[in-house]
């Protein structure tokens, strides 16, 4: 059976990055810089590479600099080109976007993951959607998104990305409960948000990335709470499972950095750092003078 394509998406940035502050006193936590590139960019590319043409950003007040990084931005590229600065000209140029391909949605109030999808519910219409959460950057050969509208193609119903992660770390996400292992998926029959430390039924936890049918809108309509008193995406994709739809987790290949966090921006930072060619060699070099004394030390 051939299923509808995912051609949109949903990016919640209406949080207010309170573990970077200061910083996020003045700036919106998803235009912070990985390397030379803001954590939104990341996740918008990523999008593009799986083939989605409408964006939809959920924010708050304050994510003014966030609209504004995706505008025009005429006489700065007028000055690029003046001075024969082309591939500056070519890196800005992949920040704009399409009039009328992004839309803004605003949710008022912090009422956690499941309500900020909710609140882009009238975008989606009756079609499957992808929702990219920008804290999880994913560096991949094949970008993860793109990984799982392939896999999607396929097998319809909902899809998570899933990682493996440690029983003492499990109680930081949702983490699914396996009915069969399929290898590169499992077939889900049900999920716990953050289970107490050894109660969790699996190994495989769910990161940023998912694909998701409009039923599960109509689940988070009922604006029911869970965990930490707010309204859970993994709850109303759970819904889903129990009332007899298919739900995936897929393994995807790459390495996933939680830039939530700033232990993980720096790791981010690093492999990123060392990935690009023209980083690599100088910034290797540095790192291996800092860390060589304490290694020679020990």
């Amino acid at each position: 059976m051939t299923q509808k394509r995912v051609t949109k998406a949903i990016f919640p940035v209406a949080g207010l990055g309170t573990r970077f502050l200061p910083a996020t006193k003045s700036i919106p936590k998803e235009i912070m810089t990985l390397v030379d590139r803001p954590l939104i960019q990341y996740a918008i590319d990523e999008a593009r590479a799986a083939g989605i043409k409408e964006f939809i950003f959920v924010t708050s007040r304050g994510k003014g600099a966030l609209e504004d990084y995706f505008d025009n931005a005429p006489v700065l590229e007028q000055e690029l080109r003046k001075k024969g600065k082309e591939d500056q000209l070519e890196a800005l140029q992949d920040t704009n976007m399409e009039s009328g391909a992004i839309a803004y949605v605003r949710q008022h109030k912090a009422l956690g993951l499941g309500h900020a999808v909710w609140c882009a519910h009238r975008l989606i219409g009756d079609e499957p959607f992808a929702v990219i959460l920008p804290d999880d950057v994913i560096a991949a050969e094949k970008p993860c998104l793109q990984q799982m509208v392939e896999a999607h193609a396929e097998t319809g119903g909902c899809m998570v990305a899933a990682m493996k992660v440690p029983a003492e770390k499990a109680s930081a996400y949702g983490v699914l409960d396996i009915k069969d292992d399929l290898g590169a998926m499992v077939s889900v029959k049900g999920m716990v948000e953050k289970p107490k430390v050894n109660e969790a039924p699996s190994d495989l936890a769910v990161i940023g990335r998912y694909i998701l049918t409009p039923s599960v809108l109509r689940s988070l309509n009922q604006m029911k709470t869970g965990a930490g008193g707010e309204i859970q995406l993994t709850d109303a994709i759970a819904a889903e499972i129990q009332e007899g739809r298919d739900v995936f987790g897929y393994r995807f290949r790459g390495k996933r950095f939680d830039c939530g966090s700033k232990a993980g921006f720096l790791q981010a930072t690093v492999a990123f750092g060392l990935a690009r060619d023209e980083l690599r060699d100088e910034f290797a070099s540095y790192l291996h003078d800092i860390v060589a004394p304490k290694n020679a030390a020990e």
